[in-house]
């Protein structure tokens, strides 16, 4: 049976995530806004969520309808096929949001979505008993333009929670944008790469699954892995067909930072993540950077603080100022900087070649390329 899957995704990231999901082999992949949808069998529920980098979560599609009404909202709901996949005991909360439509009280549509879902698993299944005591099918709904879309989501947590990153520093960038910076500076674990604002390690962790190929949910749980209608044996099978894809090589990464803490940070991540003993991280000032110590053709990744979060506004201009002194005149580096601040290349000094607009989180920010 052919599934339909949505995968949420930070803004900007929309391509990245659609790139993936066809090398995965995954069928009628669309890119829109925020997100990319898929078609497939229930074993690419594991394919896709051990394997993607960039993508948010797997939510599974249950179906659509229009929502101009309540009456509508709940007939449509309690129309889709919800016994398929939520077993008499399942737990199904039920959270969501509203756009642009005239359905906008999200305590309201969840009340009624719940209560549509109650009604067709009671029918379905031949019980008036819904307990709720085993595994869970969380239910997401997003309303937009009177039209109501239904998800399963199949991953629970998040997958930028790779499982590596517990301890944070002040200011943690999301793991999924940290993979995204690494997709386009096109690194393929030849060169070395740099990261003079480290923080708790992202970027270089993420550079070192990328340069092995490693799977990034390799080490984490999912909640489909649970459901009784999956076959436990696609997990595994998933896992080891990822595991035989791996690479194995030397790999050139540094990451430093001023603060010893966020070094210690960054090798216990790095630990977590198994790959230590790819990275090297060391206490240094960006501001003091030298060319000459570093190789020619260095790929700089890194996430300078913001100002709005860590330091403060005036402090952060003087960081990016001297960051760019400290590069110089130097041509033969190619550089990728995710910064928030708006004049960020009047500080560094420097123009860029060219600029994404990406978001980290809630936080709209520019990736500023220079090659």
């Amino acid at each position: 049976m052919k599934l339909n899957f949505s995968v949420p995704c930070l803004f900007g990231l929309e391509g990245l995530v659609a790139d993936e999901l066809r090398r995965l082999e995954h069928e009628d992949v669309r890119a829109e806004n925020g997100r990319v949808l898929f078609r497939g069998a229930s074993n690419d529920i594991a394919k896709a969520n051990i394997n993607l980098r960039t993508g948010e979560r797997v939510l599974l599609t249950v179906g659509e309808t229009p929502a101009n009404s309540f009456d509508e909202l709940f007939e449509g709901v309690r129309s889709f096929p919800w016994e398929d996949f939520i077993p008499k005991d399942g737990e199904f909360p039920v959270k969501g949001h509203s756009l642009g439509s005239k359905l906008h009280s999200i305590p309201d549509c969840q009340r009624i979505i719940k209560k549509a879902v109650v009604e067709r698993l009671r029918a379905g299944h031949k019980t008036e008993a819904l307990t709720e005591k085993g595994e869970k099918y969380g239910i997401q709904f997003a309303i937009m333009s009177d039209v109501a879309t239904l998800h399963i989501d199949t991953s629970g947590t998040g997958l930028h929670k790779r499982g590596y990153r517990p301890a944070q520093s002040a200011a943690p960038l999301r793991e999924t944008l940290a993979a995204a910076i690494v997709k386009l500076s096109r690194y393929r674990g030849k060169e070395q790469v740099l990261d003079p604002f480290c923080g708790s390690g992202t970027i270089p962790i993420e550079a070192a699954l990328a340069a092995l190929n490693r799977a990034p949910g390799l080490n984490r749980s999912f909640s489909a892995e649970k459901w009784a209608w999956l076959d436990k044996k696609i997990w595994e099978d998933t896992k080891k067909e990822a595991k035989s894809r791996e690479f194995s090589g030397k790999y050139d990464i540094i990451g430093t930072d001023i603060d010893p803490r966020c070094i210690e940070i960054s090798k216990e991540n790095a630990e977590r993540a198994g790959v230590s003993e790819y990275i090297r991280f060391e206490v240094a000032d960006a501001t003091a950077f030298r060319a000459s110590e570093s190789e020619r053709g260095t790929t700089i990744m890194t996430n300078p603080p913001y100002g709005e979060r860590v330091m403060e506004q005036r402090e952060v201009e003087a960081l990016y100022r001297g960051f760019g002194k400290a590069i110089g005149k130097e041509t033969d580096f190619k550089i990728y900087i995710l910064s928030s601040h708006p004049e960020f290349e009047q500080f560094f000094g420097k123009r860029a070649k060219k600029k994404r607009k990406l978001y980290n989180g809630m936080i709209k920010c520019d990736l500023y390329m220079y090659f």
